[in-house]
């Protein structure tokens, strides 16, 4: 077993499980086994594992949730185990039982196909901050998801929360158009925005290895970057453990750049 390199001072990689649930769920079969899964991709050094359990239970289920925080707390106790969810719907029953690293909170309705945008204030701030003090209060760090919106980060940090995720579509999507360098200074500037008030700073989704190195490249300080469907699109053709070892080569190709 090779150990966790979160200690490192580069971004953190967390795997998203999700997808290897969504085919298991295919069959009755039990197979892939999402834990197996975590554990090749953890033991090829990844940092920590990402599951999103919505309520309709389509991929990640109550169980794999129980599943991965064991084998977390049992053989990678110095991993992160990063829950995603609506603090609205089933999230917080996951965190006040499980207790994980850290709470990624997100605005997604419970018939969503993905996570498409995140929250607004002033509209959201009064309900989510009893929300966010509770997990503070069980040892839970917690991150909102957020637009890329600069001025959004003082009330997100209002809430009492501790990180923003980046939703990164935008990026990705913007990649190859004559919009892409004014769509990433937006992410530059929001995540500035961020940690000038106190927050730091995650990022996900639509992330991979052709777009990630030149996201951290423009984007200062990323603490984590949470990959899924992307990462097992390549694990797919690589295998686990050679896709881990190559997104984290993109995050140090990231931090070698002067």
């Amino acid at each position: 077993m090779s150990a966790s390199s979160s200690s490192r001072n580069r971004t953190a990689l967390s795997v998203n499980l999700n997808k290897v649930a969504l085919v298991r769920n295919t069959r009755h079969l039990g197979i892939p086994s999402v834990v197996y899964a975590a554990a090749l991709c953890l033991d090829a050094g990844a940092d920590g594992i990402t599951v999103h359990p919505r309520p309709d239970g389509r991929h990640i289920r109550a169980q794999d949730v129980a599943d991965l925080s064991a084998l977390l707390r049992r053989d990678w106790p110095q991993s992160e185990f990063n829950i995603e969810g609506n603090p609205f719907q089933n999230l917080m029953d996951f965190v006040r039982e499980f207790r994980p690293q850290q709470a990624t909170f997100v605005p997604d309705s419970e018939d969503q196909f993905t996570s498409d945008h995140g929250w607004r204030f002033p509209e959201d701030l009064a309900r989510l901050k009893p929300l966010v003090a509770e997990a503070r209060a069980l040892g839970v760090r917690v991150s909102l998801f957020m637009d890329p919106d600069a001025d959004q980060m003082a009330e997100a940090r209002a809430t009492g929360a501790d990180r923003v995720e980046l939703y990164t579509e935008g990026y990705a999507a913007s990649r190859g158009t004559s919009r892409a360098a004014q769509v990433l200074a937006r992410y530059t500037e929001a995540a500035r925005a961020a940690q000038e008030v106190g927050l730091q700073v995650n990022a996900g989704h639509d992330l991979s290895r052709d777009n990630l190195t030149d996201f951290l490249r423009a984007v200062p300080d990323v603490k984590e970057v949470s990959i899924g469907h992307a990462f097992i699109a390549d694990a797919l053709e690589l295998g686990y453990a050679a896709t881990t070892s190559d997104y984290l080569r993109c995050i140090d190709d990231a931090a070698r750049v002067a």
